[in-house]
């Protein structure tokens, strides 16, 4: 059976990239043109140029260029969608694709939405509808992030007890490491969140805001605990911690994306550090001297096609998870369920920042806290000050 895809906000130029758009889309559409079973036939934008530049670059009819999506979902009919538009968007697009019976599977970009109500109708509205709802945690996919939960599993290090991180910020970015932290936990129930965050200068990613610095706690009822770090420059963040990613057990460590370092290694108490060699950094596949010896002879015989010699990348292999889950008819890895979990930690810890205390799960909210806290003008961003919220309800 071959799957026929749209893909919703192209975006404009893929290297032109900023804190107002990514353009997302071009990392998604290859992923679909590298599957066999998939055929990519329409795109849609609210500006046509881009949509139609994008329909040129991948070779989209163009008749199935849209500015409007719900008219591409009447005149294509796509068994899967990818939604690449900003995060504010995501809510509407995602539940109007469900509620249209069109699509089999709606694939979105994370964090999945502004609000936490939003995040949560998003997944309401695909459950009725039998829809197959992913996030783009795509991360989890890469070499190194996959060996360490293989280190785990093994007992290499004992059993987990702590993971700690460093990001720029508890959200945009910041869903990422927990959505990997409830993997490495095999999604084990989150009890509470403590946090506290600064917003001194405004700080949008694709429109929404997002903490300048935060301290985040929390912890499943298993027992294990996490700990994440977030700020912007030398002595914040993953700069602090000293790796993207810390696996902490009983008996030794695990680093992930280390500063200056090796992408994976580990250490058994007592002994020195054993690095793992993986063919992906943290981010994506690396070039590798394998790659280079093959284009070495594909210089002298041009037989394949040079593509066929990259490995995927992590947007590219997520986007095979989502099309594998939807054949056998299973859970995918990057579910909406589960990218909930990861997404209600973020939310809870700006919560937290607002109440001045810790908040316990489930989260009783329906908004933003920081988006609440900014409006309400708890943080003064004329002189860089918190105000004094210790007299509010």
């Amino acid at each position: 059976m071959v799957y026929t895809a749209a893909i919703i906000g192209t975006g404009a130029d893929p290297d032109d990239r900023d804190r107002t758009g990514y353009a997302m889309a071009h990392r998604h559409a290859p992923g679909y043109e590298r599957l066999d079973d998939v055929e990519l036939v329409a795109c849609v934008d609210i500006v046509r140029e881009n949509a139609e530049a994008f329909a040129g670059h991948f070779d989209i009819a163009p008749e199935n260029v849209f500015e409007d999506y719900e008219a591409m979902l009447s005149e294509v009919d796509p068994d899967i969608v990818s939604i690449c538009t900003p995060p504010a968007t995501h809510a509407d697009i995602v539940v109007g694709c469900a509620k249209s019976g069109v699509p089999d599977a709606v694939h979105c970009e994370k964090p999945m939405a502004t609000t936490w109500e939003d995040c949560q109708r998003m997944v309401r509205a695909c459950a009725r509808a039998d829809v197959q709802l992913t996030i783009d945690h795509q991360r989890r996919f890469g070499e190194p992030f996959r060996e360490a939960k293989r280190l785990l599993a093994n007992g290499t290090v004992g059993e987990l007890e702590r993971i700690e991180c460093g990001e720029v910020n508890l959200f945009d970015a910041g869903v990422h490491q927990f959505d990997l932290a409830g993997y490495y936990t095999d999604y084990a129930t989150v009890e509470w969140v403590l946090a506290n965050i600064d917003y001194r200068e405004e700080n949008r990613w694709f429109g929404t805001h997002n903490e300048n610095q935060g301290l985040a706690q929390w912890q499943y009822d298993d027992g294990v605990t996490g700990l994440a770090i977030t700020g912007e420059g030398d002595g914040f963040g993953t700069d602090l911690v000293g790796c993207y990613l810390r696996l902490v057990g009983t008996d030794g460590v695990i680093e992930l994306g280390v500063e200056g370092g090796p992408a994976l290694r580990y250490r058994v108490d007592g002994r020195g550090w054993t690095t793992v060699e993986t063919t992906d950094s943290i981010h994506g596949p690396e070039k590798g001297l394998a790659r280079a010896g093959a284009m070495k002879i594909l210089e002298r015989a041009p037989v394949v096609d040079e593509g066929r010699l990259d490995r995927p990348t992590f947007y590219e292999r997520a986007i095979e998870e989502v099309v594998t889950a939807m054949a056998e008819g299973r859970e995918p890895e990057i579910s909406g369920e589960r990218s909930l979990r990861a997404t209600e930690v973020a939310f809870a810890a700006w919560e937290s920042a607002r109440r001045r205390g810790r908040v316990d799960f489930p989260l009783d909210i329906e908004n933003n806290p920081l988006e609440a806290m900014v409006e309400s003008g708890v943080f003064d961003l004329d002189t860089g000050r918190a105000a004094d919220i210790r007299t509010e309800s």
